[in-house]
């Protein structure tokens, strides 16, 4: 089953005053059935749970007992109906919506203040958003409003903070079901969207979408693809297929296909790399090849050369973290689009040969600065915290853009820094009260410009600079106008072309620019 990528992370096991009570009746002959009943929060030096068995001392703030999660839950439709999209420009957007970041206090952050956690943890905002955000009832402890930020934390405690939500748009090109038998669901995944939420997307993700618009939900993820990526994706609709096909992965029986297209002319007959490949950054999945790095093997083939750029097959034996990326960087030949391994961060040769004149450090940050530069850092997916200096700058170059858009009208390429609060492995949901309506706008401003189609929603003026949803006045992104990407920019050339195990075979038709007349337009 499909985990929750937003469930809260697993709290510590503590003994509860329960079990304690169940010892000391074994050790007298009795039931803890025949124990009279005490309540819990009388008595002074009475043992609370929660309390890890330990005194309360007088004045000392109550923890109640961390909660049971069920690790089995799936998204639902309550979570599918948080928000809504709408279409514009070729483009899928999301209309902006509440949503609660939860999670249990780690165990760096007790004994410290929220004041302190906010200031090294959550630094998408600035401290004066958070205070702020404390004094309207945003932040809860416990459930408690907390309007005091001088809190301190202790083990157990449950933090909830409620942010407006606002999510990049993905192309606008429908998921389309390639099969279906009840076992496994086969789809068409477009460039740009995400396979399940992860970082600043939550609908716009092949989940949400097949969810929101199929009814389809409880999918077993088999495989995934990286965002930019399209192409055969596979999900398991029971927990037996799944297993299955996961033992087909580990057993290497499952064959995969790709194509690409390269930059200059890729040699002809067969190419194998079997170079090893290290991870240089988790947090926007930079590898590189070195030889501290895991074995890889990667067969290539040439389909077709256009004078520039070539087609090439592409069959990856092994399944590293950007393997193809990878491989085709070292070898001289970039996939013709890709913003990571095509960047001139690394150096003028781009990376062949795995010759790169910097620390990882250093080639981070140079592949930070040249997106930075080109404002195009919505392609790099980098997480929110830890680049709060990119992100101020980021913010200033769009304002100072939408002054010039204001007065020029000309359509610009985006960059994208978004400011998503992320507490590791501990998003949680709820559900939006008011989806698409504007909290400062009437609505009805709005229905010339929107056409709506059940939960989809099209604007018919394009000159609409504000999506269509609660405003909100203490959000950043609120207060920004963005010219959006364009559907070429969200789109890398590499395609999934065909999956086949033993007894099964799912492919798709070639994308239009990997046939062999395909000549690139500006």
């Amino acid at each position: 089953m499909e985990q929750a990528a937003v469930a809260a992370e697993a709290p510590p096991v503590e003994v509860s005053a329960e079990k304690t009570t169940v010892k000391q009746a074994s050790e007298t002959g009795k039931r803890k059935s025949e124990e009279p009943d005490r309540p819990e929060t009388s008595g002074q030096g009475k043992r609370r749970r929660g309390t890890g068995g330990k005194k309360q001392r007088p004045g000392e703030r109550y923890v109640p007992p961390p909660q049971k999660r069920n690790p089995g839950v799936s998204f639902n439709q309550e979570h599918f109906d948080e928000t809504s999209y709408y279409f514009e420009g070729g483009l899928r957007k999301v209309c902006p919506y509440y949503f609660d970041f939860k999670t249990y206090c780690k165990g760096r952050w007790v004994g410290k203040t929220l004041l302190e956690v906010f200031k090294t943890e959550f630094r998408s905002e600035s401290i004066e958003y958070y205070q702020r955000a404390a004094k309207e009832g945003r932040i809860r402890l416990n459930e408690t409003v907390v309007e005091d930020l001088s809190v301190v934390l202790r083990n157990n405690d449950h933090m909830r903070n409620t942010v407006h939500r606002h999510e990049p748009p993905v192309v606008g090109r429908p998921l389309e079901i390639l099969a279906d038998d009840g076992e496994v669901l086969v789809v068409d995944k477009p460039a740009s969207i995400p396979v399940h939420p992860c970082g600043r997307f939550r609908h716009n993700t092949v989940i949400f979408i097949l969810g929101n618009e199929r009814g389809i939900s409880e999918l077993h993820t088999v495989h995934r693809l990286d965002r930019l990526t399209s192409g055969v994706l596979l999900f398991a609709r029971t927990l037996e297929t799944s297993q299955k096909l996961d033992q087909l992965v580990r057993d290497r029986q499952l064959e995969k296909e790709y194509v690409c297209r390269v930059q200059g002319e890729f040699p002809e007959g067969e190419l194998i790399c079997e170079e090893p490949i290290l991870v240089v950054s988790f947090k926007i999945g930079l590898c590189r090849v070195d030889p501290k790095g895991k074995e890889c093997r990667t067969v290539f083939q040439r389909l077709s050369f256009n004078g520039k750029t070539s087609v090439v097959r592409c069959l990856p034996l092994t399944g590293r973290t950007h393997q193809i990326r990878v491989h085709l960087q070292y070898l001289g030949f970039p996939i013709l689009n890709d913003p990571i391994y095509g960047s001139s961060a690394w150096g003028p040769d781009r990376g062949k040969g795995g010759l790169v004149a910097k620390s990882n450090e250093e080639l981070l940050q140079a592949l930070l600065e040249e997106h930075r530069s080109k404002e195009s850092l919505y392609l790099l997916d980098i997480p929110d915290d830890g680049i709060r200096i990119e992100q101020e700058a980021e913010k200033s170059k769009t304002s100072e853009k939408a002054d010039r858009l204001e007065k020029t009208s000309e359509p610009k390429k985006s960059e994208e820094s978004h400011q998503t609060q992320e507490a590791t492995g501990s998003e949680t949901v709820n559900k939006a009260s008011e989806s698409c309506t504007d909290l400062n706008t009437d609505i009805t401003s709005l229905k010339p410009l929107i056409k709506s189609n059940g939960s989809q929603t099209e604007i018919t003026d394009t000159t609409q600079k504000s999506p269509p949803g609660n405003r909100d006045h203490l959000c950043s992104e609120c207060k920004l106008v963005r010219p959006d990407p364009t559907e070429k920019e969200l789109i890398m050339y590499l395609h999934a072309l065909r999956y086949k195990g033993p007894d099964f075979e799912y492919s798709t038709r070639l994308p239009d620019w990997a046939e062999e007349d395909w000549t690139e337009t500006d």
